[in-house]
């Protein structure tokens, strides 16, 4: 465990392991201890990067408002100052797979491979007004939720809800005094709240991404998709098809597994498989070829 300054903002981070270099993003409002069941997995043949964005887990706040773009850099900029230079294969769950792939359009040398773990999917996002206002509103009810004692009296609570329904077998298998110390500030109040704001700005900048900024040729990508049991058959459905077409988008390997959208708890073995197994790298076009091959 050790802390980083990054722009100013002291950042949480956690290094395991050793070999090729793995960066592991959680979803939105949830922090590094989250992904402990596959780093136990990932660990003996990959160094593992963890961190916890503004706000969340023991990182310190920001008044900035999460961007894409940003997001990405951060995570550029916590590999640069750890001094790990070599690609990295980057996870992102739920919205955090905004980030992975944000990071491999804009950083394509940097890449080694994407792993997306249920990942949010907009296929039309929409954009919204008033980003500024968004931000002083989130600011504001954030401050009065702290304020009444919201935070240390609901954060683990909510935490704790959030996690039974994300999975379909178990509870909370983080220790009480992580979670505690994780979920009962306001500044983790604010940041979960900020990044929930600021979804659809996010969604729409990655489309535009999409459109001029290609990923780099022969990058393995993965997307691995919850098929929760415990949904209804059509919506089940639904989401496989959701899912299915974001791997055609991408030209991904698609997997799914028996899990609930916290797959990182219900399955790490799925999650590390996608990481340590890839798809094998398309061949190359033909005209990309070098002369004489």
């Amino acid at each position: 465990m050790t802390f980083v300054g990054i722009d100013g903002v002291v950042h949480h981070v956690v290094v395991d392991g050793s070999g090729p270099l793995c960066v592991l993003s959680p979803g939105l409002g949830m922090c590094w201890f989250d992904w402990d069941p596959v780093v136990a997995l990932l660990a003996p043949h990959r160094t593992v990067v963890r961190f916890d964005r503004p706000g969340l887990g023991l990182s310190a706040s920001t008044r900035a408002w999460p961007t894409l773009a940003g997001e990405a850099r951060r995570i550029a900029a916590v590999l640069d100052t750890l001094g790990l230079t070599g690609p990295a294969t980057v996870v992102g769950h739920s919205m955090a797979a905004f980030h992975a792939e944000a990071f491999a359009r804009l950083c394509p040398a940097r890449t080694a491979g994407l792993v997306l773990v249920d990942a949010s999917v907009e296929e039309a996002p929409r954009p919204r007004r008033a980003r500024a206002v968004r931000d002083a509103a989130t600011r504001a009810g954030a401050t009065l939720a702290s304020v009444t004692g919201l935070p240390r009296v609901a954060g683990p609570a909510l935490r704790r809800a959030a996690v039974r329904a994300g999975r379909t077998g178990g509870g909370e298998p983080a220790p009480y005094d992580l979670v505690r110390r994780a979920y009962s500030t306001s500044r983790w109040l604010y940041a979960a709240l900020a990044e929930n704001a600021s979804y659809s700005d996010q969604a729409v900048d990655l489309a535009a991404l999409r459109r001029g900024r290609p990923l780099p040729p022969g990058l393995p990508v993965t997307v691995l998709a919850a098929d929760d049991p415990r949904r209804p058959a059509p919506r089940r459905a639904q989401w496989r098809t959701r899912q299915q077409r974001l791997a055609t988008l991408l030209d991904a390997a698609f997997r799914t597994a028996p899990a609930g959208h916290l797959l990182m708890l219900d399955v790490p073995e799925a999650v590390a498989e996608a990481v340590l197994h890839p798809p094998a790298h398309p061949a190359p076009p033909k005209e990309a070829r070098a002369p004489g091959r």
